[in-house]
């Protein structure tokens, strides 16, 4: 089976192809012969009801600072294409919404994965919330009265923004913490939405383990420590990758979570887990599908583009 797939991403030029899942999936889709194209979100348009990108068609390989070739661009009807890979990164603002309702136009004659609606109608932060059992205690508002009591009950806590990405935003306070009060003030000029708190989980000094579903079924993992003076685990902000295998409550939550996955055609996942707790549902542009590999764990481009090729037959 021959696919036409166009990559819809940040520009192929500016990705670390050590770590990127977008360089990842598309190294596998050429291996089997798909023809790539690539553009980025500000190319995206609509007229008449047709959806279409000045498209680059693409060529990849596995070689640090040559890692791409892009022809002329074309102006392509997305609707021709077989596969859209909805992979630019967030920021979850506007801009990425507007992109799910241009690309819900097409799909599913044209099978676009994620499923747009889906992933504009499920927020990481918010996704998870429908399974409280699974998550820390979480407080989602701007009231700073309402931070102020969640502290007092669960002592330190995580403030961070509600369609933050890459851990950026993300600040630790303790019982004490005298800033608080600044650190809302801030919050509150710098975001319209609200943002989330939750209650701290020392286990993070052990790591955050990213875990990779496929179909609604866990495919691999990692574990990302944060550094020493860091209370975040991402990597690009200096969080350690390590490999790891899952425990029986990690397997439970992707049990519970994996029909939910499953109804809203989520093909590819990334679920972030503390301890016991999972603290977020990635569905916009999860990653993590190198290290696992390079930690000698699944190949989950080969699981991800089995699972494309069987709903496009």
């Amino acid at each position: 089976m021959k696919l036409r797939v166009a990559v819809q991403m940040d520009h192929i030029s500016t990705v670390s192809i050590a770590g990127d899942t977008s360089f990842a999936l598309s190294l596998e889709a050429q291996r089997r012969g798909h023809e790539l194209w690539h553009y980025t979100p500000d190319r995206l348009s609509m007229t008449g009801g047709t959806v279409f990108a000045h498209a680059e068609p693409m060529q990849v390989r596995d070689v640090e600072g040559d890692h791409f070739t892009l022809q002329p661009a074309e102006r392509v009807d997305l609707s021709e294409m077989d596969v859209v890979l909805l992979r630019q990164d967030p920021p979850f603002d506007m801009n990425y919404i507007t992109t799910t309702h241009l690309l819900e136009r097409i799909h599913p004659r044209t099978l676009v994965v994620n499923d747009p609606a889906w992933v504009r109608n499920s927020p990481e932060k918010i996704f998870v919330t429908e399974f409280p059992d699974l998550m820390p205690e979480t407080l989602i508002t701007k009231d700073p009265r309402e931070v102020d009591a969640f502290r007092k009950e669960y002592g330190d806590i995580i403030v961070k923004p509600l369609y933050g990405n890459g851990g950026a935003g993300i600040f630790h306070l303790h019982e004490a913490d005298r800033n608080l009060a600044s650190l809302l003030e801030m919050f509150q000029q710098m975001f319209r939405e609200p943002f989330i708190v939750q209650r701290y989980l020392k286990d993070v000094r052990k790591g955050d383990k990213r875990i990779i579903l496929i179909d609604g079924e866990p495919a691999g993992a990692i574990n990302r420590v944060p550094a020493e003076h860091d209370s975040r685990s991402n990597m690009h902000v200096g969080g350690r990758a390590e490999p790891t295998a899952l425990t029986g409550r990690e397997r439970e939550i992707c049990a519970r979570i994996g029909p939910s996955l499953r109804e809203r055609g989520f093909i590819l996942v990334g679920i972030d887990v503390i301890g016991d707790f999972m603290t977020e549902i990635n569905v916009t542009s999860p990653t993590g599908v190198r290290e696992v590999r390079r930690f000698g764990g699944a190949d989950i481009a080969a699981l991800f583009w089995d699972a494309v090729e069987a709903r496009r037959r």
